[in-house]
């Protein structure tokens, strides 16, 4: 969990830092820094892409389809899994519950019905 947290943390100052270089000459006032241009690098690559700020040039076009992608890959698919391990996890505590239900939580034989 960490690692990838820092994997993604990586990605989007090394993102924002190439798409500030690539865009700032042609909209100055969307990418002005590279801390500035950070909101792109974290709506884009989370996914969720507000379209308040996108690149312009061939260029900066195709690095925000890579960084999309590596958004997909990085940040999306991992939330699914975990989501899953999660969901796996609560089942098996119900019926965890659910098995203890059959027994006497005093000497421990199982109740018939």
């Amino acid at each position: 969990m960490i690692s990838s947290t820092l994997v993604v943390g990586l990605l989007m100052i090394i993102a924002s830092v190439l798409m500030y270089n690539i865009e700032n000459a042609a909209q100055p006032e969307a990418f002005s820094n590279a801390i500035e241009t950070m909101w792109w690098a974290v709506s884009t690559l989370t996914t969720v892409g507000y379209g308040d700020v996108y690149p312009i040039t061939a260029a900066g076009r195709v690095l925000s389809t890579i960084i999309a992608f590596l958004g997909i890959g990085m940040v999306a698919i991992p939330t699914g899994i975990i989501t899953a391990g999660f969901t796996k996890i609560t089942n098996k505590e119900k019926e965890a519950k659910k098995d203890k239900k059959d027994f006497c939580p005093y000497c421990g034989h199982k109740i018939d019905e």
